[in-house]
């Protein structure tokens, strides 16, 4: 037996360093699950980058975090932070390059059960302004925009590529669809999300999407024959991926949008008909930050009435799920103060937030 773990953390460790053709027959061998969920060194880059931006992002909320709207309101009554405890990824210990969640139960430092009662008792407990959620931030399966950036790598892409449609072999754009990895990736979340909810999961209460199909292809793969048919995912532009200049990140019209996915339910009265976001310039983490953060003032506050905060909504919706993109993780990290943590393609990170709200 301990042979046999011995070699299964060596598989895992090399097969996650993506030495996969030397490790093959050790993993039929040994019976290790293969994964399709295996960060990279871009992906590493990816979360780790813009710090400038960061503290720029502090430096204009620090402005505006006091403005009101036209009645009066305030339009960022919520601040945010990390509960640290629950999850793997928010321990400073863990190699976020290296982790895979997908084979190490979502990253669970405890049971569901005790996942579920905590944060119960969290909000329970709660002063009258304060609420705590478990968001689940899901990244989109590879799109054959990725594929170009694997081919001709990303300095070509940002020189040349970013603002075309075709290669000649592959279409990346507008509005790219998953490859056929993409979707195996998202069909892996989708047995993995099976097998934690065979565990004691909770089924998410909200279930809110990109109107960029790659991303909404995964959350339709991901919660197939899981999630009843009377959820129905919300649609909305405040996560999209980055906006701009890359012609990948333009959405179709809401007219295709019902098309596709109106037979999965999906609620697109948020957006509107053409996709009037998109501009040749692209949108910096700063203005990104500021838009996602918007979002979770939006989420918590739909737990408010009269504004007061209804600690029976809160207790309803604690578990939310997203499904988005590199780049809006990457600024739902930084507007949370959540440590940087590497998502791989078609990948996903849980959050335990607590948001306190202005009285």
């Amino acid at each position: 037996m301990q042979v046999y773990s011995e070699i299964s953390t060596a598989v895992v460790r090399r097969f996650k360093e993506h030495e996969v053709n030397q490790i093959s027959p050790i993993l039929l061998l040994v019976n290790i699950p293969m994964s399709y969920l295996i960060p990279t060194q871009n992906d590493y880059e990816d979360a780790h980058s813009g710090l400038e931006q960061e503290v720029e992002y502090r430096q204009v909320f620090e402005n505006k975090k006091n403005d009101k709207d036209s009645k009066g309101n305030w339009k960022y009554p919520w601040t945010f932070e990390v509960i640290n405890g629950f999850f793997k990824q928010s321990e400073a210990s863990t190699d976020d390059l290296k982790f895979n969640y997908a084979l190490d139960n979502f990253g669970r430092l405890l049971e569901w059960k005790d996942i579920i009662s905590n944060l119960q008792s969290l909000n329970e407990n709660a002063k009258e302004n304060e609420s705590y959620k478990l968001i689940f931030f899901a990244r989109h399966g590879q799109g054959f925009h990725n594929v170009c950036v694997n081919t001709y790598g990303i300095e070509a892409w940002n020189t040349k590529w970013h603002s075309m449609e075709t290669d000649g072999i592959n279409t990346w754009a507008p509005d790219p669809m998953l490859t056929e990895l993409g979707i195996k990736q998202a069909k892996e979340n989708n047995q993995a999300w099976k097998q934690q909810m065979d565990l004691g999961a909770p089924m998410p209460s909200k279930f809110y999407v990109s109107p960029l199909q790659r991303s909404s292809h995964t959350l339709v793969h991901t919660w197939n024959g899981l999630k009843p048919d009377t959820l129905r995912p919300i649609v909305v532009e405040s996560i999209r991926e980055t906006i701009g200049s890359n012609l990948c990140d333009k959405r179709s019209t809401k007219t295709v949008i019902d098309q596709r996915f109106g037979g999965n339910g999906f609620i697109t009265d948020q957006i509107t008909e053409e996709d009037e976001l998109f501009t040749e310039r692209r949108e910096t983490m700063v203005e990104q930050s500021l838009r996602v953060n918007e979002f979770l003032q939006s989420l918590f506050e739909e737990d408010v009435e009269s504004n007061q905060v209804e600690k029976k909504k809160v207790l309803e919706n604690t578990f939310i799920s997203t499904t988005s993109h590199a780049g809006t993780i990457r600024c739902f990290v930084n507007v949370l103060g959540h440590r940087h943590f590497t998502i791989s393609t078609g990948g996903m990170i849980p959050i335990v937030v607590k948001a306190t709200r202005k009285l």
